[in-house]
């Protein structure tokens, strides 16, 4: 799928004018156009369609650090104030409706969605009025019914309600004509674009990191999870449980390149480092993992495996206190620079201190490593984002059998202890609580488990902690990040509360 995704920089995809219909290449470097009459006219060209709605999942790598930056897990860090402003702006909760960063994650994920669409738009016939029937044409609706859920995810994750449209894709005609749908109404959408995608999907991808219908099963469960649908995402999440994932015994060896697409993956974000474009003016368009650069230790030097880097995204010291001792996700997570150095001293390490913010702990999760990026290195890391991994499925499940209609807590203690033997490599730190204590312990596994991958921030949000436990969060207006200034003044979107 890496390299197939590739492809996804020199296809064509659609924009729209007043006047025309007309299809260009993505990549700045050719020019040449086609219209609509002159695509979708082979099971090639909707194959080769489906791998472009993919391509913005790479472009929403941003979603990741916010998730923690905006959380008590890291800080921005960087070089200085006004470094990576936009990052800064979130980790402080001054963040306007012109941020960059969010701004970003809002187009991204609408043409992943006006690709989608216009795929849905042609799928019984294509735009010349041709019926295109192949092998496999359901199934591969099935992946593209799950991209549509998974940007619209993103969307009501960040923003909450915003406009939906699913039956075609829209043009500049339609911008003003916008208006923002209920969450809960989002949600259906999603919810019935997974189911859809459920029924139709393999279990198997037929090339890795495409998806299977134990991605669109988690995905969902953990929708319904955020809808307080307890009973239902308990059921769903089952049936990942039952397929073929399992635990990977060493915890870092999931993040390392040779762990990519690996036993506990059941879905992930795929990057590659062979794209030959890249574009300083949309460091997060290209093909490379962009927030690989970013987390990387400033000025590194020495003959040690990790490469240099930006010095942002910096855990922070609540989170290493976080971790019991004997716990091996926390060398795996936090990378205390001083303490690396003191105990590799033949690798002549030697580095430049981050001056703003700066814990001395990096996010071992993504750190840049020698050999994993070409070309133009800072925007071209291969590292998949794991975005889906099967220990957060028995997390899930967890937290789904304790709230349920009829809590089954002896279930949830098995799904939490399974990820905490694996965290120990023993028995001695199982879980025995119930009830609300037991809630509150999983809430925290979540926590330890998949800190910097960006969902701690959701969680306390959705949990209802974010007030208590992140002083410059302000009730009633940062559950939610602005929608971008240009939407509210082009569109006429109602702004978020208190923005």
């Amino acid at each position: 799928m890496k390299n197939i995704l590739k492809i996804a920089g020199v296809i064509f995809f659609l924009v729209t004018s007043q006047s025309c219909k007309k299809w260009v290449d993505y990549s700045p470097h050719d020019d040449f156009q086609v219209t609509d009459l002159d695509y979708l006219k082979s099971e090639s060209d909707y194959r080769t369609m489906v791998i472009s709605c993919y391509s913005p999942l790479q472009w929403l790598n941003q979603a990741v650090p916010i998730g923690d930056i905006a959380s008590d897990n890291s800080v921005t860090g960087g070089e200085s104030a006004s470094d990576v402003l936009g990052l800064q702006q979130i980790d402080d909760f001054t963040h306007s409706p012109n941020n960059d960063y969010l701004t970003e994650i809002w187009k991204s994920a609408y043409e992943g969605i006006n690709r989608v669409n216009y795929l849905t738009q042609f799928k019984d016939k294509n735009p010349a009025g041709t019926t295109i029937s192949f092998t496999g044409k359901d199934a591969l609706y099935g992946e593209i019914y799950f991209l549509r859920a998974y940007y619209y995810w993103t969307l009501v994750r960040f923003f909450g309600d915003v406009p939906l449209f699913v039956d075609r894709r829209l043009t500049l005609a339609d911008s003003k004509t916008l208006t923002r749908t209920a969450a809960v109404d989002v949600y259906k959408q999603i919810e019935a674009d997974l189911n859809s995608a459920i029924g139709v999907l393999p279990t198997a991808p037929y090339q890795p990191g495409r998806v299977t219908k134990y991605a669109a099963q988690a995905l969902l469960g953990k929708v319904l999870i955020y809808q307080n649908k307890f009973d239902a995402a308990a059921t769903m999440l089952e049936n990942v449980i039952a397929g073929p994932f399992t635990l990977v015994p060493e915890f870092g060896d999931i993040f390392l390149q040779s762990g990519e697409n690996g036993p506990e993956s059941v879905f992930e974000i795929q990057y590659s480092n062979l794209s030959p474009y890249y574009n300083w003016g949309g460091a997060t368009r290209g093909q490379g993992n962009y927030a690989v650069q970013q987390c990387g230790i400033r000025g590194l030097n020495g003959s040690s495996p990790y490469a240099a880097g930006w010095s942002t995204n910096l855990p922070s010291a609540d989170l290493a206190k976080a971790y019991q001792a004997g716990d091996q996700r926390k060398d795996v997570t936090v990378l205390d620079i001083e303490a690396y150095k003191a105990a590799h001293p033949e690798y002549g390490i030697t580095y430049q201190v981050a001056p703003y913010k700066n814990t001395g702990l990096y996010n071992q999760k993504y750190l840049p490593r020698k050999g994993e990026t070409s070309g133009q290195l800072e925007l071209n890391y291969l590292n998949n984002y794991r975005t889906i991994r099967f220990a957060e499925v028995l997390l899930l499940a967890a937290e789904a059998y304790n709230r349920s209609s009829t809590p089954n807590d002896a279930k949830a203690q098995t799904y939490l202890n399974r990820v905490r033997q694996r965290a120990f490599k023993d028995n001695q730190h199982n879980i025995t609580l119930t009830g609300s204590a037991l809630t509150n312990a999983i809430w925290n596994e979540r926590r330890l488990e998949l800190a910097m991958e960006g969902d701690r921030f959701f969680d306390l949000v959705r949990t209802g902690k974010a007030a208590s436990v992140l002083p410059k969060f302000q009730a009633n207006k940062h559950e939610l990040f602005p929608i971008p200034q240009q939407e509210v003044e082009i569109s006429g979107l109602k702004q978020n509360p208190n923005y």
